[in-house]
């Protein structure tokens, strides 16, 4: 178990209140489209719009909300965000319209921004700059225990199917969200970095080298789409592999971020290992493209072989990729701005979710093998572009004042 676990301090402090949340988040996501739909009355449009809209809400406030981390702390943004997120989770028992649910479903998607502005500069002001990356490991491989025991969590009150089993879930998830405040607490404030006297506020919208990988991250976080949209389709409707398989691919997933995660990020602390991690992810994810591609014409056994092979694949070009972002957003920061560049850098994310089910649905899906390969041939560059727009970035401002120097690709 100690192996599992970060040392004693604000990274296990950290860990544990992540695992709270997002077991709270597994209910909710497990649960949301069934409760919205059956019992609240939603059509399936009204809540795929009210997504989007919430998405694109998240987009925009990434970065604003992480430059509230820095100027107020971001121990407390973070605190009030899970304290907000809890109350208005708890008002979506009372949601009985579309607007409602807009208005309910906008003031959550801003508390999760804040939650995710405040999450990276609550690392830099609490743990040592080289233990950053292999702390957001712990927190990615958490996250991902806490979301599957949500999910299952879930489950009992689907198979209830009713108005009461639902509005249980929901607040169990309210809960989950003020649990994760008390732990929280436990750790020391971390005090706001004063804005310069000169210049523009939000800088991480103006740094261009940085802007750049921001939307190449981005670009290539499109592949979360490939096993989770794009595969199931793909199996369903293009090879003779039995279709429960799409629940052991999706579980070996879980399992190898949980157990390699932490192991991936070793060597992305600095530039140049960070760099070179992004290049072998794309990689490795146009390999699994490959191996995805040939299992739709070929026996059932082969099929698959080469559906494994391709998740397994998949999943290591999943861990390089993290691990590099987290290094690279990290080690390009200043010292005074760390939440709003990690916001700047959560906005990639968010547009690489959002165009990901339309790219990975026409290309794999919609076109067939030539589509994979198309993919495949995306992602490596992807990856190889990476490199010299971190170098570039590296070379317009000096190393951030709390940390070690950085090399240069």
């Amino acid at each position: 178990m100690r192996r599992l676990l970060p040392e004693p301090g604000p990274a296990r402090v950290l860990t544990f209140a992540t695992l709270v949340r997002t077991v709270g988040r597994g209910i909710w996501l497990a649960a949301s489209a069934l409760f919205l739909t059956r019992s609240v009355g939603l059509s399936v449009g009204q809540v795929g719009l009210g997504l989007s809209v919430f998405a694109l809400v998240g987009l925009v406030a990434s970065t604003p909300m992480g430059y509230l981390a820095d100027r107020y702390g971001p121990r407390r943004i973070q605190l009030t965000a899970l304290v907000a997120g809890a109350v208005l989770t708890s008002l979506l028992v009372t949601v009985r319209s579309f607007p409602a649910f807009l208005a309910v479903g906008i003031g959550t998607a801003l508390a999760s921004a804040a939650y995710r502005g405040a999450q990276g500069a609550v690392i830099a002001g609490a743990v040592p700059a080289d233990q950053r990356v292999r702390t957001r490991a712990y927190l990615r491989a958490t996250t991902n225990v806490g979301i599957s025991v949500g999910a299952a969590v879930a489950g009992i009150g689907i198979a209830a199917d009713t108005r009461t089993s639902y509005v249980a879930l929901i607040l169990v998830n309210a809960v989950a969200e003020l649990t994760a405040a008390a732990v929280l607490t436990r750790l020391a404030p971390i005090p706001p970095v004063p804005a310069p006297e000169h210049g523009p506020r939000l800088i991480a919208l103006r740094d261009r080298p940085f802007l750049a990988f921001t939307v190449l991250d981005g670009l290539m976080s499109m592949h979360f789409g490939l096993l989770n949209i794009a595969l199931p389709l793909w199996i369903a409707q293009h090879t003779t592999a039995p279709r429960w398989l799409i629940s052991v691919l999706m579980l070996v997933n879980t399992i190898m971020v949980v157990l390699f995660q932490v192991r991936a990020s070793r060597g992305t602390e600095r530039l140049t290992g960070a760099g070179r991690a992004s290049r072998r992810a794309g990689l490795a994810i146009a390999t699994a493209c490959v191996l995805f591609a040939a299992s739709g014409s070929v026996s059932t056994a082969a099929a698959v072989g080469l559906l494994v092979a391709g998740a397994l694949a998949h999943v290591i070009g999943e861990l390089w990729h993290s691990a590099a972002g987290w290094g690279i957003s990290f080690g390009l920061a200043p010292a005074h701005a760390h939440g709003q560049y990690q916001g700047a850098y959560a906005m990639g994310m968010e547009l690489g979710g959002m165009l990901a089910p339309v790219v990975v649905t026409t290309l794999a899906v919609g076109w067939g093998a030539p589509g994979w390969l198309v993919l495949g041939v995306l992602f490596v560059g992807l990856g190889a572009l990476v490199p010299p727009v971190v170098g570039w970035a590296a070379r317009t401002r000096p190393a951030p004042a709390d940390a070690e120097p950085v090399s240069v690709p």
